[in-house]
């Protein structure tokens, strides 16, 4: 959401500013499909389509074509091997397209349109195509959709909006950092708790939604799909075991569970007396995130990040 609020500030400031977007990647080239950055008249420059001398080359003709009376939308295809035309001077030894939409401020509109649809989480797809971008109600089955003809023929899709929400129970400490790391993963973060006035949830900027709740209701507020993602990590391990019991036979993409090896294993045995299979239990990531020794809460924040990003990524 940072890039179109950046964007929106120079649009608001009446700068005219290129909006650069990679529409299909091939092999090994530096940016990815989706990657955005904005050169402003003022020389402001956000984002990334790959960076290094490609990118370099890239503002610069940019910075002259603003400078221009009347600034065209125009496509380019980067190769990454070798110099020449066309070729990037990289030897990452791929293919990169990226078009460049020249915005004013009769944009502002249409900016301030996503920036809203990012708010509210719904997901909206955002549409490029050779004379225009627009903002549509329907979605898309996939995040990205391009098809390309030719320079003058071509059409890219963006599903916009927090695909994969994360559920974090528990809005101490390491829930304060999980919530930091996923909103920069683009997650809709939401994070519950039992406690008033708990000053790590009070102090939590980052999760678009806090919510102190009743553990026993906790099935009520986390939504299932394959898009829904639950880390378990209250104060209490009944609590834990309490909000476990409640979702476990509920369709989410990933539960998971914080705690000592013992702890869990105590829990494991207490859950299987009250009528839980061994089978759904080994369903569960506990203790959640991937073993590299974590301490602090950042670090117990990248081994879920990283876990949690495995599973989303797995049949990709």
């Amino acid at each position: 959401m940072e890039f179109w609020q950046q964007l929106l500030q120079k649009l608001r400031a009446k700068q005219h500013v290129y909006l650069l977007t990679v529409i299909q990647n091939l092999g090994s080239s530096p940016g990815r499909k989706g990657f955005k950055m904005l050169v402003a008249q003022d020389g402001f420059i956000f984002g990334s389509v790959g960076g290094g001398i490609m990118e370099f080359s890239l503002v610069e003709e940019i910075k002259k074509l603003l400078q221009q009376e009347e600034q065209p939308i125009f496509f380019r295809k980067q190769l990454h091997q070798g110099n020449g035309k066309d070729k990037s001077g990289m030897i990452c030894s791929g293919e990169q397209t990226v078009v460049f939409h020249p915005l004013d401020s009769t944009h502002i509109s249409l900016i301030e349109a996503i920036i809203i649809n990012l708010k509210s989480n719904q997901l909206k797809t955002l549409s490029f195509s050779p004379t225009k971008i627009e903002l549509i109600e329907k979605g898309i089955s996939e995040k990205y959709q391009a098809v390309i003809t030719s320079a003058l023929d071509w059409s890219f899709k963006e599903l916009i909006g927090f695909k994969e929400t994360l559920y974090i129970i528990g809005g101490g400490h390491v829930g304060l950092a999980i919530s930091k790391l996923f909103r920069q993963l683009n997650f809709h973060v939401v994070v519950l708790d039992n406690r008033d006035h708990l000053n790590t949830l009070e102090a939590n900027d980052f999760a678009h939604k806090k919510q102190v709740i009743d553990y026993e209701d906790a099935e009520k507020y986390i939504k299932q799909g394959n898009d829904s993602y639950v880390a378990i990590m209250t104060n209490k391990y009944t609590d834990d075991k309490l909000v476990l019991s409640k979702i476990i036979r509920n369709q989410h993409k990933f539960i998971g569970v914080l705690g000592s090896k013992a702890k869990l294993k105590t829990m494991w045995e207490v859950l299987q007396k009250e009528g839980f299979s061994l089978e759904e239990l080994n369903q569960i990531h506990a203790p959640i995130g991937l073993s590299i020794k974590s301490q602090t809460p950042e670090e117990i924040a990248v081994s879920v990040a990283a876990e949690i990003i495995r599973v989303k990524n797995e049949l990709l």
